[in-house]
């Protein structure tokens, strides 16, 4: 069969179509829309009205690619900026309207386990394992057994693009303002005690952009590695040499904080992993478990 996820987070609107093959699933098509709903929300906590056409024009339009490439199922799931929205019931309805779809407005406990899943099968590991997933408005955490076995989880609304807005002015970002959002940080997971870990695995778009800059392992010297050319040059400039999204630029430093933080926790480097988010809601279309 042929499943279809819409994620709509916050800096990102994503869709996966996807077959479902012998061990797992094969891409169809994977695609994204920066459409930003965190940092329109401002200091009113609504999204506004142009924002709730854009996106839902965007999921209309993604529901519609995902028809035609002969989807039998699709799935839209919103993450943590809606979960904050306090007009997020608008944004279910317009994309109701426009897509055809419901949209499920996610816990953060639940993003974290069905980015779990669908990390777990994808990383091919034995033993425990961390999957970390930093998202533009939320961090999740799930530990757990290789096999599928969700053991803790953690929701921890601190993200990328949220980190960025509050600390990060300059372009590129300055000393001053890399110091703050350290603190910023070290403070938001200072509650965070994970237990000893075989592996862990980095998904989400903070993860994959660094492939650009670090590849595919991320360890205390290829994370500062990649923060360093993050702050070498302006986004555009580094954005058009590394093939990377100007925005993307912009929201990495804070990424790269968190992934380095939560390393430091876990005492292992963090491999990019390809599954995630919307891997682990196609696997609980097909009947696997959440």
């Amino acid at each position: 069969m042929r499943f279809a996820c819409i994620d709509v987070g916050s800096n990102t609107t994503r869709l996966l179509v996807a077959d479902t093959v012998p061990g797992g699933l094969q891409d169809v098509l994977n695609e994204r829309a920066f459409t930003l709903i965190g940092r329109s929300l401002g200091y009113s906590g609504r999204i506004p009205p142009e924002k709730l056409e854009e996106t839902a024009a965007v999921v209309a339009a993604q529901a519609e690619r995902a028809r035609e490439l002969g989807a039998d199922r699709i799935r839209a799931v919103a993450t943590a900026a809606i979960r904050r929205a306090e007009n997020a019931r608008e944004l279910v309805d317009a994309i109701e309207r426009e897509a055809g779809l419901p949209l499920e407005v996610l816990q953060g406990v639940d993003e974290a386990r069905l980015a779990f899943h669908g990390a777990a099968r994808a990383s091919g590991v034995l033993g425990r394992l961390a999957v970390i997933d930093v998202g533009g408005g939320s961090t999740e955490i799930a530990i757990g057994t290789a096999g599928g076995s969700v053991m803790q989880v953690e929701s921890i609304p601190v993200g990328s693009s949220v980190l960025a807005e509050q600390h990060l002015a300059s372009d590129p970002p300055s000393a001053a303002e890399l110091e703050a959002l350290r603190d910023a940080v070290g403070g938001a997971f200072a509650h965070f005690e994970p237990p000893a870990v075989d592996h862990a695995v980095a998904v989400g778009g903070s993860a994959s952009s660094l492939l650009h800059l670090a590849g595919t392992e991320l360890g205390p010297t290829e994370l500062a590695r990649a923060l360093d050319a993050l702050c070498a040059e302006p986004a555009e400039v580094l954005g058009a040499r590394v093939a990377l999204d100007p925005i993307r630029v912009r929201l990495l430093p804070a990424g790269v904080l968190v992934l380095a933080e939560l390393a430091r926790r876990l005492h292992q480097p963090l491999r990019i992993c390809k599954g995630g988010l919307r891997e682990g809601v196609i696997m609980a279309m097909m009947g696997r478990p959440e």
